[in-house]
């Protein structure tokens, strides 16, 4: 691909300046060439030809019509990048330091062109390798031993390919001398070595089945067949079935009996003897009489199969002499020595410890029979007989007695636990439990309520109810507490919170005491019931002299005129009636006035019409739209009034006429009858 190299002469010597004249005659023929009409860049590449050393081989033929493809002007030195960028092959071993190329320039770095030059021709020969005296463990990435060293070259490199393509896998050569017919995978290297293919170098102990003890004496064929070395079996039936199976030494095998995990009991080091160890191995440890039996003694069926029962009657329901009365735990009684050799029963381990009186008495006390278990693990089911309270207190007698004596019930029994605690005055030893239980039976359904102990105590003679402790306290029932007036219908203010108890309440019943001001109030009534017993209309609990009474607003008779001075007696002169805040007094002014009608009724009741609230002596009369003034003559108004009279009763005459032919609907205005007008 590059020219050879050329050696310049000396500068001033006759051979330099021929090379000079040379450079001249180029340098003319080169401008002539570029003057003869404008050449193209095709042109110029057509002068780079004429100026080749030669033809380029047959592989670089596609870059003869382009140099820079291969060349830099003016740089030899990049030549080397052109190159690899091509043979990128060749650039990554440079890079990496392998293979031929790699090792080759990494000791001894030159130019590519020093071994390959080109412009030889289509059938030169740039690649030139002397093969005997290639290294090939310095040189190439396999290095040969063993064999490997005398084979020839031809055996690994096939014709036509590159010296590089050569496979490094031992399967690529040998795959024809697999004989586990790739079973093992293309590792052959794992067993075999370069210098005999048939002696192997397999270290066992790098799989999953170390060769310990007498499997490190066996050959490689017991174990694999037909040459199976990936699926050979690592179980132990696996190879020592027969074993299992045969007949050795007049003994027969456990014929599977005993299962697959031969390990459980065999070893590597050598079939015989078992090294099971019952104790250690399994949740039953083998003492006295058990130790030298015969497995097959207890294991009668499939050992991994069927699942021994651990448990004495298992074996011994034979020798039961209780006939199973006694459950199936007969090591609480019998051991492992001897089966007639009774151990002592500890009855402390059951659920009923022995305490007390139970230590001494005898076990057909309470075992009636040979079902032990059956014993009753209460106290009743032995005391019942004993029971004073007939069964009213339940079944628990340890609450109260105990296993010393049963009569001893002192200090047992927490009554703080009950619904009832004793406190203060219930405590003992004031009070006896007599006192509230009358008798044995009537323990737990006496009742907690204060009311049915005192009922004799009540004062109040029931009329307060029967929670007694509202007001009185289980400390002493003389000792009151204080009770909360304002929950009661009666609530206390003003004068009456300070006022005693026994002010209103005159004896034990309270609620007999009168809620109304007039029964406590009566002496203190100076209207003398002319305005009913409704004190609270008026007066408030603040002070009995503070009063205060809207007229306008509480009845229907606004007061006016001279009317707001009056006192109350001046119009309610009469007693009310019971239920009644006044006795009727009426709205008509004829109810109070009739003493002053000087008409003596001949005008009728209607006094409003012609006199006012006012001034009772002014008179306004509507039919003559004038008035009869007190300030006239005498003798003036008695004319006018004489006047107005005889109005008034043509008027009254006129009306009652009318009235008579059309009687009208009788009605009241607010408690007044209308008069004709």
């Amino acid at each position: 691909m590059a020219c050879a190299p050329v050696t310049l002469p000396q500068p001033g010597t006759t051979s330099s300046r021929a090379w000079q004249a040379l450079l001249r005659l180029c340098a003319v023929l080169l401008l002539a060439a570029l003057a003869w009409g404008l050449p193209t860049p095709a042109s110029a590449q057509g002068i780079e030809s004429v100026l080749a050393p030669g033809k380029l081989i047959t592989g670089h033929a596609k870059a003869e019509a382009d140099c820079k493809s291969c060349h830099v002007k003016f740089d030899r030195a990049a030549q080397d990048g052109l190159c690899t960028e091509c043979h990128k092959d060749v650039g990554a071993d440079l890079r990496q330091r392998a293979g031929f190329h790699g090792r080759k320039l990494a000791e001894q770095p030159q130019a590519c062109r020093t071994c390959h030059t080109d412009h030889k021709g289509r059938n030169a020969k740039i690649v030139e390798l002397d093969q005997k005296a290639f290294d090939h463990d310095k040189l190439s990435d396999f290095a040969l031993r063993g064999k490997h060293v005398t084979t020839e070259c031809k055996s690994c490199h096939v014709a036509g390919k590159k010296w590089r393509e050569a496979a490094l896998e031992c399967n690529s050569c040998h795959k024809k001398d697999d004989v586990h017919k790739a079973a093992l995978g293309p590792k052959c290297e794992s067993c075999h070595g370069e210098s005999d293919w048939k002696k192997t170098t397999f270290d066992h102990a790098k799989t999953r089945f170390a060769l310990d003890f007498k499997h490190a004496d066996a050959s490689c064929s017991d174990c694999h067949k037909d040459q199976r070395y990936q699926d050979a079996p690592r179980t132990c039936i696996g190879c020592h079935k027969k074993d299992d199976e045969q007949l050795i030494k007049g003994r027969r095998g456990h014929q599977g009996q005993y299962g697959t995990k031969c390990e459980s009991c065999h070893n590597a080091k050598g079939w015989k003897p078992s090294t099971f160890n019952h104790d250690a191995d399994t949740k039953y440890a083998l003492k006295g009489l058990h130790k030298p039996l015969e497995c097959k003694t207890c294991h009668t069926g499939p050992l991994y199969k069927q699942k021994l029962a651990s448990d004495c009657l298992s074996c011994h329901k034979k020798d039961d002499k209780h006939k199973g009365s006694l459950g199936q735990n007969c090591s609480s009684c019998h051991n492992e020595r001897g089966w007639k050799e009774l151990g002592k029963f500890d009855h402390d381990k059951t659920k009923f410890p022995l305490l007390g009186k139970h230590v001494d008495t005898e076990c057909k006390a309470c075992h009636k029979s040979l079902v032990y278990n059956e014993a009753p693990k209460d106290c009743i089911g032995c005391h019942k007989k004993d029971d004073k309270h007939e069964g009213t207190l339940g079944r628990a007698c340890e609450s109260c007695h105990g296993a010393s004596d049963w009569k001893t019930t002192k200090g047992r029994f927490d009554h703080d636990k009950t619904k009832f605690q004793l406190r203060n005055g219930h405590a003992g030893p004031k009070v006896e439990c007599k006192a509230c239980h009358v008798n044995l039976k009537s323990y737990r359904n006496t009742p907690t309520d204060c009311y049915s102990c005192h009922k004799k105590d009540d004062k109040h003679e029931g009329q307060q109810g029967q929670r007694c402790e509202s007001c009185h306290i289980d400390k002493n029932w003389k000792t009151l507490v204080g009770f909360d007036h304002a929950k009661s219908r009666f609530a206390l203010t003003g004068r009456h919170v300070v006022t005693a108890c026994k002010d209103c309440h005159t004896s034990a019943r309270f609620k007999d005491a009168p809620s109304d001001c007039y029964s406590c109030h009566k002496k203190a009534d100076k209207h003398k019931l002319t305005l009913g017993v409704s004190c609270e209309s008026c007066h408030n609990t603040r002070d009995w002299a503070l009063w205060n009474f809207n007229h306008d607003k509480q009845t229907d008779y606004r007061l006016e005129g001279p009317h707001r001075k009056l006192a109350c007696t001046s119009c309610h002169t009469r007693e009310a009636p019971r239920g009644k805040a006044t006795a009727p007094v009426g709205q008509a002014c004829i109810g109070c006035h009739r003493k002053d009608d000087v008409h003596d009724g001949s005008f009728g009741s209607r006094c409003e019409q012609c006199h006012v609230v006012d001034r009772w002596k002014r008179v306004i009369n509507r039919g003559m739209r004038g008035s009869v003034d007190d300030r006239l003559d005498p003798g003036a108004a008695r004319g006018l009034a004489g006047v107005a009279e005889v109005a008034e009763t043509l008027g009254q005459a006129s009306h009652a006429a009318r009235r008579f032919l059309n009687p009208p609907p009788s009605a009241a205005m607010n408690g007044r009858e209308r008069n004709p007008t």
